[in-house]
């Protein structure tokens, strides 16, 4: 009894922590509320099937503890079981994956009238780059990278003439706009990630890769 009471004390004080702590948000300052959402639906299906263990085990050390005298009963498989917990399961996983491929399309799919903003990676420092007033970025090349031009821009094009450069400082980004937000790397892997934004994305050396948010 005692060893059920406290696998019940322990679902129940899981519950209660989650509810009264949560410790998994910070304040939000973009449009991406849909990533909250997600992780709240994936906390109710996980949490129900963690307490739904629990109570099971619970009930197991209840109903079959040791007794004198009693024989265990050799039960290899269960179809009718097997069954319900492969259905059970293949539910379960589909409500968690569903929601966050919705979300994943929408999180790189840009609005048209989104302004690019490139990110730069390096050892041991964030860099930026903002178009200037043509609305367009030049292109780079990590062939190009040397200590005269650390982001490797391409000086032949004109449309990066105008760009913004922000080394090692902060970004500061209009509220209420969308922003595509294009991440390069020019040495090893990055991971850039503001938790307010709800943004994440991995940046690879020789490859470019986005997401876009509206800061708010």
């Amino acid at each position: 009894m005692a060893v059920a009471i406290l696998l019940l004390l322990v679902a129940v004080a899981s519950v209660l922590f989650h509810l009264y702590s949560p410790w998994w948000w910070t304040p939000i300052a973009s449009n991406w509320s849909y990533i909250d959402h997600t992780i709240n639906l994936t906390f109710w299906i996980t949490g129900a099937v963690f307490c739904a263990v629990i109570v099971f085990m619970a009930y197991c050390v209840l109903r079959f503890h040791h007794t004198e005298g009693r024989r265990a009963h050799y039960n290899p498989e269960n179809k009718k079981l097997e069954w319900w917990l492969s259905i059970g399961t293949a539910i379960g996983v589909v409500a968690m994956l569903a929601p966050g491929l919705v979300v994943w399309h929408q999180f790189v799919t840009v609005p048209d009238d989104a302004t690019d903003v490139e990110v730069v990676g390096q050892q041991w420092m964030w860099s930026y780059r903002l178009p200037g007033k043509d609305g367009r970025l030049g292109t780079s090349d990590a062939r190009l990278i040397s200590s005269d031009n650390p982001l490797g821009l391409n000086p032949n094009d004109p449309n990066g003439q105008d760009d913004i450069v922000v080394q090692n400082e902060d970004l500061h980004l209009p509220i209420g706009k969308p922003v595509k937000v294009l991440l390069r790397s020019i040495d090893v892997l990055h991971d850039f990630y503001v938790p307010e934004f709800r943004a994440k994305m991995d940046m690879i050396p020789g490859s470019v890769t986005y997401y876009w948010l509206t800061p708010t």
